[in-house]
């Protein structure tokens, strides 16, 4: 069996246990494999404590020497990849050559947000002579940051990048049900020579430590990942104190699939697709609206490669999609297949649990799903996708914009009129045509309506992280020489 680590506190660049703890299961059997230590009130103060010094300063740190601790890091995690992703495979499931891939993906934002800590820029605005107006960039100050189960590695590296490369300090809530990602990372930057308290993580109960943390004066951002529901209550809770937030919430992402493609690539590309990650990610490919011309090719050619994708423990060999994350999700998928195919939708293949043991679900098509099937409107999270016929690219456009989400959204197409329509109408964060990749850390990455607010990657995924100052200065003019005084 791969080992999985001791799991700690990391505050004040120390590692320390708690009082209070609490079993961390395996989803792939039920066992427990860790326990995991819940901060308490004391050790939140802490946190608040070390982040505020930890913030005077790395605020005052050359932007090269952070770039030159986030590299560090980064390859850090590169050499210990092996053991990352046993961690992250026996506490989320999934298949060790994707937890492999999530760990190169961490480092990858490290790396790009390493790069822009040396590029954010600001300008001088042009005026008269002897009167000055410059822009400048400075580092908001303490982040308090939440991150999601579904992804332990590369979500909680978002918001560490983003932070970090910017000058600010930030405490980490990272997820209780995949705490090992996180650690990992706070260990390599430990390793890294990052300064003490610039970096602080923590676990508990999420509502405890939200509902503690937002209100304390040495927040200056929130930054979440999650659902829609609770990214409103946070935001709510942050307004209340003016502080700015960063969201990056729920999805239901559209397919719109038209009649020049290749039927059978379009399809087996999605279906591998949709059942990476077992479905849990909020970019997932769910709701397949297909031209009638090519539907029934389409959803039998995807129906009888999702039939095929073998589910297993993470940890075997060959194993394509592992287990959900606990029971409830379990219910959750069956709820929505009861309920869609009870108004008429067809079910082409899967829709029930496998075994009784560890929280395997079979990978699931439904086709022909009425609008009034509450997985039309609610995200899934899970291997189950929608395939419904459209008549023209319009319907497909009103369809794929019947949702209150709107971050990802994917089109397939050699038409370049078909993609000019695409951009122009569907409401979405990020926009993907013939390829099913929607977020890359040189990309800036988040959504609209419902589904957040902001941006984290690319160029843009600084900009939360930093305030703007205006310095205007006016000079005296030396009536002599017309120059200027000191």
């Amino acid at each position: 069996m791969m080992h999985y680590p001791d799991l700690h506190l990391y505050i004040a660049g120390e590692w320390r246990k708690a009082a209070d703890d609490m079993a961390v299961l395996s989803p792939a059997d039920e066992r427990e494999i860790g326990r995991l230590p819940c901060a308490s009130r004391a050790d939140l103060d802490d946190a608040l404590a070390a982040a505020d010094e930890g913030f005077r300063v790395w605020s005052r740190t050359a932007p090269r020497d952070r770039a030159d601790v986030m590299i560090a890091a980064a390859r850090l995690m590169r050499e210990r990849i092996d053991e990352i992703a046993a961690a992250i495979t026996l506490e989320h499931g999934k298949p060790l050559p994707e937890a492999r891939l999530e760990v190169i993906r961490g480092a990858e934002f490290f790396e790009w947000d390493a790069g822009e800590a040396v590029r954010t820029y600001g300008r001088v605005i042009p005026s008269a002579q002897g009167t000055r107006y410059s822009v400048i960039h400075q580092p908001v100050g303490t982040v308090a940051a939440f991150s999601p189960w579904n992804f332990p590695m590369s979500q909680p590296a978002r918001k560490i990048g983003g932070a970090i490369a910017s000058g600010c300090s930030i405490i980490l809530k990272a997820a209780e049900e995949t705490p090992a990602g996180a650690l990992h990372i706070a260990r390599a930057f430990h390793d890294a020579g990052l300064p003490r308290g610039v970096l602080n993580l923590v676990f508990g109960n999420p509502a405890d430590i939200s509902g503690y943390l937002i209100p304390q004066d040495q927040v200056r951002l929130v930054a979440f990942t999650g659902s829609t529901a609770v990214g409103r209550h946070l935001t709510t809770l942050a307004s209340q104190h003016m502080t700015p937030v960063l969201m990056e919430l729920g999805g239901h992402a559209p397919v719109i699939v038209c009649d020049d493609v290749n039927v059978t690539d379009a399809a087996v590309m999605s279906a591998n697709r949709k059942m990476r990650n077992a479905g849990q990610v909020c970019t997932s490919p769910t709701r397949f609206f297909v031209k009638d011309s090519i539907f029934d090719a389409f959803a039998q050619t995807f129906a009888d490669h999702a039939r095929k994708i073998r589910v297993g423990n993470g940890m075997d060999k060959g194993v394509e999609m592992g287990p959900l994350a606990n029971g409830r999700r379990i219910e959750a998928l069956a709820e929505l297949v009861a309920d869609a195919t009870g108004k008429g939708a067809r079910l082409l293949t899967g829709g029930e649990r496998i075994g009784n043991s560890g929280y395997f679900f079979q990978p699931t098509v439904l086709a022909n799903v009425p609008d009034n099937a509450r997985v039309m409107q609610e995200e899934p999270f899970g291997p189950l996708a929608i395939i419904n016929p459209v008549g023209s690219l319009d319907e497909a456009i009103a369809c794929a914009n019947a949702v209150p989400y709107g971050l990802a959204a994917y089109g397939f197409t050699h038409n370049a009129a078909n993609v000019d329509r695409m951009v122009a109408g569907v409401e979405c964060g990020n926009l993907s045509i013939n390829t099913l990749e929607a977020s890359l850390p040189e990309t800036p990455f988040g959504g609209v309506k419902s589904s957040g607010y902001g941006r984290e990657g690319g160029t843009e995924g600084l900009h939360h992280y930093m305030t703007v100052k205006t310095v205007s200065h006016f000079m005296r003019i030396d009536p002599a020489n017309k120059g200027t005084e000191e």
